[in-house]
């Protein structure tokens, strides 16, 4: 609470001094679909002063008074000059149509992964062509090259991938597809393969709990993906991929202009990888064998003040693990199997009443089916989820530095479990078929002075059948007393999670440890997020070296504790003690020669629990990160060469056991290395690359491989790579729209 003070003191101090703004005008460029555009240039007409557009399309540049006619650019867009008779309002820029361009000059590189400086949170965009670095199959390999975002394998035999975010896992952070939530519940654990990454347009990371628009979750950050928009994209791209180890992948998307109105585009997915392999002999496959089937078909219509955005999505998973059979008989070998069948639809509506004031009604409607059959063993697993989800959105700014926005919103959900093993005591103590509906309605305030002071406070209260009356506040604050140099940031606001502890948990099953929930278990799980941060832009050799140090603690006043210490059993309870996560980053990044860029970041997690009343540091969490990321793109842009180095730190594992112990207490730390060079030639891109080049991996990540169904079988003991070096190959060819 002392911190919390702390921190509010902080923040009415820098409301009450804050300095006079500088003449500025503020503005946004957006595209003929009313899209954001990013990297877009600004120039007073006769002068070299200007700006470029940031992440969300906004700038923010000096007034001059040689004129008042300032020209908007981007490649690709026939450039758009205005009178700007107010400098005191917000104007939007609108670049309609494309040109044809003979010829192209490429004078600059922009950056690939842009941290947005106007914005009150801390929000960081990686762009498709820093998805475009690595061999982004799907979401869960897009944050190779990103020092914030972890993913780790969850065991050894499911191939299930989890998100680490502030030194949490990703269930407390809330995953958004085109601002709607998803990838939750019954998706938790295989979600990130259903995201193709040919498909994405870009990622939206923000740290901490952000905007109450989009509910009550987020307690680390929040996740957004974009797909690609029929009514921007181009009208025909392929991506083919292999791998060495017999992984296949095709990605094809196809996207239809019928008008000036009306656009429609359609996304395919297929992957396989059915080859067997076993490089460390213990007789269980090294990786899965998996099959995907994705299709998504996208609908946009716009007239003068409507907005329509519709999109069905279906994917068809199948996983296989377990014991490998090597030309002899293996009588009742150990398996899994997980098929799984999604389908979501969703609608977008927008209408534009002012769009001077930015005063529009939204409405975003959603529907999601989830049925996932699995067996570990011979356990059965089976789980339904339905999901009905809609948020209506009100905004409207007031002048240029005042902006309101409220709604009302509501969330379905109505699950469905069956399992069935002796293993498991106090099954009773959750609900394995549950409906909860939950509605709510917020309001949110942004006081913006001139880019130099922005204020965003906003508060939400929330209504479930199962858990009663709960509020969420939360407030950002942004303060750049020397513009673009220097920004800093804070934050303070609670968060809340109902926990799917089954099917979140249920990679345990993996395993001969026996699953014991208490008794009076409640699922429902609060913390509060305290952030700072600082943006450092030092010019350096007519070049601008970027500096960002950030610091973020979650203190949980309630929690569902997985209590892994007895090494032959989990236990599910509530947390009786403490529980935080503080993390504190440096990230560096310059460009040191024309076509090169460089980043290094470096990360301290400090992630304790009380487990059996004794706080201790959580088992499976680095200590720390360390990252070295380059790019070198030849002039011309023809070559590229991309390397990203990542250093793991060691930390605690849950306790072997003091009789025979099955691990050793901790785990140390390591190196990988990945590499990717790129061949352009005009609409056509070649890509050849490495995972794991450095080959380390986990030694003996399934405990007792050899006798699965015994007492000490174990494959969730995972905190290092289960397989070596991937070598692969893969090819990028596009029509470009005319």
């Amino acid at each position: 609470m002392k911190f919390k003070n702390i921190l509010f003191a902080a923040i009415a101090l820098a409301v009450s001094t804050i300095a006079f703004a500088q003449n500025t005008l503020k503005g946004k460029v957006v595209d003929e679909a009313g899209e954001p555009i990013i990297g877009a240039n600004l120039l007073w007409e006769g002068t070299s002063m200007g700006g470029v557009t940031n992440i969300d399309g906004d700038f923010s540049i000096d007034l001059t008074s040689s004129t008042n006619q300032l020209t908007a650019s981007y490649i690709g867009y026939t450039p758009e000059t205005v009178v700007v008779a107010n400098p005191a309002e917000f104007i939007t820029i609108s670049l309609r149509g494309e040109v044809s361009l003979e010829e192209v000059v490429v004078s600059a590189r922009r950056s690939t992964t842009l941290n947005s400086r106007m914005d009150p949170l801390q929000s960081q965009k990686i762009t498709y062509d820093e998805l475009c670095r690595a061999a982004c199959c799907n979401l869960a390999e897009s944050f190779e090259t990103n020092p914030s975002v972890d993913v780790a394998y969850t065991d050894a035999a499911t191939g299930a991938r989890q998100i680490k975010l502030l030194g949490l896992s990703g269930t407390y952070v809330q995953m958004l597809t085109e601002q709607i939530p998803n990838l939750q519940g019954a998706a938790s654990p295989y979600g990130l393969s259903y995201v193709p990454g040919p498909w994405m347009e870009g990622i939206q990371v923000s740290k901490g709990t952000s905007s109450v628009k989009n509910g009550y979750e987020a307690l680390t950050g929040q996740i957004n993906i974009d797909y690609k928009k029929p009514q921007t994209s181009d009208p025909f791209f392929m991506n083919l991929f292999a791998a060495h180890t017999g992984r296949l992948e095709a990605n094809v998307d196809a996207n239809i202009k019928i008008n000036d109105r009306l656009a429609t585009g359609l996304l395919l997915h297929y992957s396989r990888e059915k080859m067997s392999h076993d490089s460390d002999d213990d007789g269980f496959l090294d990786m899965p064998k998996t099959e995907q089937y994705n299709v998504m078909n996208r609908w946009y219509y716009k007239n003068k003040n409507y907005i329509f955005q519709a999109a069905a999505n279906f994917v068809h998973e199948g996983r296989e693990s377990g014991q490998m059979i090597h030309g002899e008989h293996i009588e009742n070998p150990y398996k899994i199997d997980i098929k799984t069948n999604r389908a979501l639809i969703f609608t977008k509506n927008g209408y534009i009443f002012n769009q001077d004031k930015n005063t529009n009604l939204a409405l975003i409607l959603s529907g999601t089916y989830h049925k996932q059959n699995s067996t570990f063993g011979h356990t059965p697993y089976d789980v339904d989820q339905k999901n009905i989800y809609a948020n209506l959105m009100f905004e409207t700014e007031f002048d240029s530095k005042n902006r309101i926005s409220t709604g009302v919103s509501m969330n379905y959900d109505n699950y469905h479990e069956t399992l069935k093993d002796a293993r498991v005591e106090g099954l009773d103590n959750i609900k394995l078929k549950r409906k909860d509906p939950i509605t709510g309605a917020y309001a949110q305030y942004t006081f913006d002075y001139y880019s130099r002071f922005t204020l965003l406070a906003g508060v939400r209260g929330d209504y479930s059948s199962e858990h009663g009356f709960f509020v969420t506040p939360r407030l950002h604050m942004k303060y750049a007393p020397f513009g673009e140099l220097l920004s800093l940031r804070a934050s303070v606001g609670r968060g809340y999670r109902i926990a799917n502890v089954l099917v979140e948990n249920s990679y345990l099953l993996a395993s001969s440890r026996k699953m014991i929930f208490d008794k009076g278990l409640d699922n429902f799980e609060s913390a509060w997020n305290y952030g700072a941060s600082a943006h450092l832009t030092i010019p350096l050799f007519n070049k601008d070296l970027s500096v960002m140090l950030e610091y973020y603690y979650t203190d949980f006043d309630k929690q569902v504790v997985a209590n892994l210490e007895n090494p032959t059993q989990v236990t599910f309870s509530n947390l009786h003690g403490r529980s935080y996560a503080q993390n504190a980053q440096i990230e560096i990044s310059y460009p040191f020669f024309k076509g090169f860029n460089l980043t290094g970041a470096y990360r301290w997690t400090d992630a304790k629990t009380t487990y059996d009343g004794k706080l201790m540091t959580k088992p499976l969490t680095n200590r720390y990160k360390g990252l070295i990321t380059a790019s070198y793109q030849t002039p011309g842009g023809m070559w590229q060469f991309d390397a990203t180095s990542q250093f793991n730190g060691g930390g605690r594992m849950p306790d072997p056991g003091t009789v025979d112990p099955l691990w050793k207490s901790d785990f140390p730390s390591f190196v990988t290395l990945s590499a990717q060079a790129t061949f352009n030639y005009k609409e056509l891109s070649i890509y050849v690359g490495g995972e794991n080049l450095t080959g380390y991996r986990q030694k003996n990540p399934i405990i007792d491989a050899a006798n699965p169904w015994g007492d000490r079988f174990d494959a969730t003991m995972i905190w290092g790579p289960v397989h070596g070096p991937k070598f692969y190959i893969g090819m990028r060819w596009s029509i470009p729209r005319i």
